[in-house]
């Protein structure tokens, strides 16, 4: 069965049902979109030269049909028994950027933070839960691995050396998230039936605007769209 829930919120329930299916949705901003800021790399001529064109700030992605990109959703409060994977998730500095700019991660999930620039970095995670890190990676070093054993919201991961390098990522007690991609789309799989509340979160609406929308999953697969748009003028 496909329902399409996008509005409301309520508690979530646990999870009991034998049956999983997948969420499947779109994030979609409503209003005019500016023109993204384009990142002046000067102080680095290596960082500079690895772009033909200037890169662009990531804070707001968006395509001509309104399409929002980094944007987390994941279900809130579930209880969840299983083991954290093994395999890594990787974030990698390209071009004295992050890629990808947005990302979530289980607790207890390896992290692997690679240097592919022929450049100095430091990175610096900035979670508060979990146990704070800051480590150079000269060009020599190519990689270096994290775990983070709690699950914690939104937190940065930053570059000491460049300040224009920013990445943000969530801490997970369960695998039921997602981030938004170029198209808008997400895809939450193997999410048991049951009513849950969905959470919506994007870098330029922070943690004081997350959306939530309530979602039922029920023998088969969901449909759940969020939308964001600039607050109205008073």
């Amino acid at each position: 069965m496909r329902k399409i829930i996008n509005i409301g919120m309520i508690t979530l329930l646990s999870i009991s049902a034998i049956t999983a299916g997948e969420i499947k949705g779109n994030v979609k901003y409503i209003g005019k979109v500016r023109k993204a800021k384009l990142i002046r790399m000067d102080a680095d001529p290596v960082c500079a030269a690895s772009h033909q064109e200037a890169a662009k700030n990531e804070k707001m992605v968006v395509d001509a049909d309104g399409n929002m990109a980094n944007v987390i959703v994941y279900l809130k409060g579930v209880k969840y028994s299983g083991k954290a994977p093994s395999n890594e998730v990787i974030i990698d500095q390209k071009g004295c950027v992050y890629s990808p700019h947005v990302f979530g991660v289980q607790a207890g999930q390896p992290v692997k933070i690679l240097n592919s620039d022929a450049t100095m970095h430091n990175i610096h995670g900035l979670p508060k839960v979990n146990k704070e890190f800051n480590f150079g990676m000269p060009k020599s070093l190519k990689e270096k691995s994290v775990t983070f054993s709690k699950a914690e919201d939104v937190f940065v991961i930053k570059c000491d050396v460049h300040p224009w390098m920013k990445s943000y990522t969530q801490v997970f007690d369960h695998p039921y998230f997602a981030v938004s991609g170029s198209d808008g789309s997400f895809s939450i799989s193997n999410v048991p039936d049951g009513t849950y509340e969905a959470i919506a979160w994007q870098e330029k609406f922070g943690t004081k605007r997350l959306m939530s929308k309530k979602v039922t999953v029920k023998g088969g697969n969901a449909e759940l769209n969020f939308s964001f748009e600039p607050p109205k003028k008073k």
